[in-house]
């Protein structure tokens, strides 16, 4: 079965919550990182797999940091684009 969830844009309301909230944790950081990541996020639109490209940039630990920051709805768009896209259940953060 092909993933298609995963690759679908979200609506541009959870696209524009997750980008913010991704921007905050990147800024956080110090440079050399800081800066690549963060005027990526800045530029990224919503399309396609985009929205999970977000998501992917961080590690676990930051995935679950940037889960507690999201509203419901978002968290549950990025779960079930997670899991359409193959990864199991008990590594989802989200």
């Amino acid at each position: 079965m092909e993933a298609k969830l995963y690759y679908t844009a979200p609506t541009d309301e959870q696209f524009d919550e997750l980008k913010a909230k991704a921007l905050e944790i990147w800024e956080s950081y110090e440079e050399p990182y800081r800066s690549e990541k963060a005027d990526y996020v800045r530029t990224v639109g919503n399309v396609k797999d985009n929205f999970m490209h977000l998501v992917a940039m961080f590690d676990i630990f930051n995935q679950r940091k940037l889960a507690k920051a999201l509203s419901d709805e978002t968290k549950k768009a990025v779960r079930e684009r997670m899991l359409d896209g193959g990864a199991p259940e008990y590594i989802i953060p989200f």
